[in-house]
């Protein structure tokens, strides 16, 4: 259907409200995809952006927009094209940001309303929730393969089917401070939690209805990571406080402070013994613990300071990247938590750049094997296969360029795809979209976007049912996506 503008209320109305130049607002109202799911209750996004005049009428706009908002018109239509109207008194979450409004509205028919721009209403049929493409101007986010091609040209029109997003879930936004990174709970749907720049650390669920679990409070400054154990009855945290801290999720206490010499910025349980816990540090270490008791077990020093690291799913290897943009492979006694470095993989920049994300995935259809995911500060990323059989030996299959960023901005593997033709990441970027790229693509390597946030995305993270992407902000909002169903 073609897209019309809407303009807001009569001409009565309009000469009424003409000399006090009213609030207003247009929003991108989405009929439901034929895969989506029939039983999901559609998600209404309303994004208001204000233009603040001065302080005194920036409030009053907010409050109008607010009041309005609350009592929307919201029409939709039923599978025969017949028109009805519901009046909508209660909104499901309601965030407002620096004079900015977004309203997420709940409604039973699967369809979906989201705001874009100040200036008109558009009726837009026949794109995916995720594809927000024919509301926004396509931002020119430059990526190269393989450091060769370049690539200019907005996202591709046609959307991969397993990445279509019915609109928003939930969305959290009590913290007040950037989101630095955010996990869902091992082989868990629902549990999820988010370490932020103020020390803090929430645990929530997202079954509905969403809501807090816990907010943990301890670190004094950034939380830099943290890992849940394999039972999720506890988290592990890092923080630049220079202290790991081990919490009991369902008391919500901390039972257990390890201190430091120095910034702690990556931490992981053992998959298989959890009773060791490994954390990398700003003194160019990786430091084995014990859970129980809290000491040392073992130590290894590298290069530089060591700010990612993953497991491997046997738990004999640890991969982790360097302040340089180097990537180690470690071996690791299960037994005994002793270490020994086996491998390294420099970058091949002249730049040096601090590894963000080091992820590990067993098995990809293109490698035919186990692969390593990793992310640079730089935006570098890079894919890599792994030989077990060679103590965790790294070959370069492809990798990316995106555009560099300021912030230290996460990737992960998109499991969703991970049987399909393709090798699927999704990343945030400093232009508050989070993206999804094929890295088997020369060109055209950005396949969808999300568009929600206000500010620059830092972390993503999948949960277990693969039907869920959570993202954060440097605003401290935190949004968590729903996929389409796929037949």
């Amino acid at each position: 259907m073609a897209d019309e503008t809407i303009e807001k209320g009569s001409s009565s109305e309009e000469d009424k409200n003409k000399a006090v130049d009213p609030t207003f607002f247009s929003c991108l109202l989405q009929p439901s995809t034929a895969d989506s799911d029939p039983q999901y209750i559609g998600i209404r996004r309303l994004l208001l952006y204000r233009k603040a005049e001065s302080g005194v009428h920036c409030r009053k706009r907010i409050g109008d927009a607010m009041e309005k908002a609350m009592l929307l018109t919201v029409i939709t239509f039923t599978g025969q094209g017949i028109g009805k109207v519901c009046m909508h008194q209660a909104t499901q979450a309601l965030l407002v940001k620096g004079g900015n409004l977004l309203v997420d509205a709940s409604v039973g028919d699967g369809s979906n309303l989201q705001l874009h721009s100040p200036f008109c209403l558009r009726w837009t049929a026949g794109l995916p929730a995720g594809d927000l493409r024919s509301g926004y101007q396509a931002s020119s986010h430059r990526t190269s393969f393989s450091s060769n091609a370049s690539d200019n040209d907005p996202p591709l029109r046609k959307v991969e089917p397993a990445y279509s997003f019915v609109g928003m879930h939930c969305i959290f936004d009590q913290c007040k401070a950037s989101v630095t990174v955010l996990k869902f709970g091992n082989k868990s749907s629902d549990l999820l939690a988010y370490g932020a720049a103020d020390g803090t650390l929430t645990v929530c669920t997202v079954s509905q209805p969403p809501s807090i679990i816990k907010e943990l409070r301890g670190h004094s400054k950034d939380v830099t990571d943290f890992d849940f154990s394999s039972n999720n009855q506890y988290i592990a945290s890092s923080s630049m406080d220079k202290s790991i801290r081990v919490w009991e999720i369902s008391k919500g206490l901390c039972i257990r402070v390890i201190y430091g010499i120095s910034s702690q910025l990556s931490i992981h349980f053992h998959p298989v013994n959890n009773n060791f816990l490994s954390a990398g540090n700003a003194n160019r270490e990786i430091t084995v613990f014990n859970f129980s008791t809290g000491r040392v077990i073992n130590k290894t020093v590298f290069d530089d300071e060591i700010t990612a690291m993953d497991h491997d799913h046997t738990g004999q290897l640890i991969f982790c990247g360097d302040a340089q943009g180097c990537i180690y492979t470690v071996n690791m006694n299960s037994h005994t938590g002793s270490l020994s470095r086996s491998h390294r993989n420099r970058s091949s920049n002249n730049r040096k750049s601090p590894v963000t994300t080091v992820q590990y995935r067993s098995f990809s259809l293109l490698a035919r094997g186990p692969v390593l995911l990793t992310c640079t500060q730089d935006g570098s990323l890079s894919f890599f296969s792994v030989a077990l059989e060679i103590q965790g030996y790294l070959t370069p299959r492809c990798s990316l360029k995106l555009t560099p960023r300021v912030h230290s901005i996460r990737a992960s593997f998109c499991p969703l795809l991970s049987l399909e033709k393709g090798e699927y990441i999704v990343a945030g970027s400093e232009d508050s979209n989070v993206y999804f790229y094929d890295l088997t693509r020369p060109r055209h390597t950005c396949v969808n976007k999300l568009q929600g946030h206000g500010s620059p995305v830092i972390g993503v993270a999948w949960n277990h049912g693969e039907n869920l992407l959570a993202s954060s902000d440097s605003d401290g909002t935190v949004i968590v996506w729903k996929r389409a169903k796929t037949s």
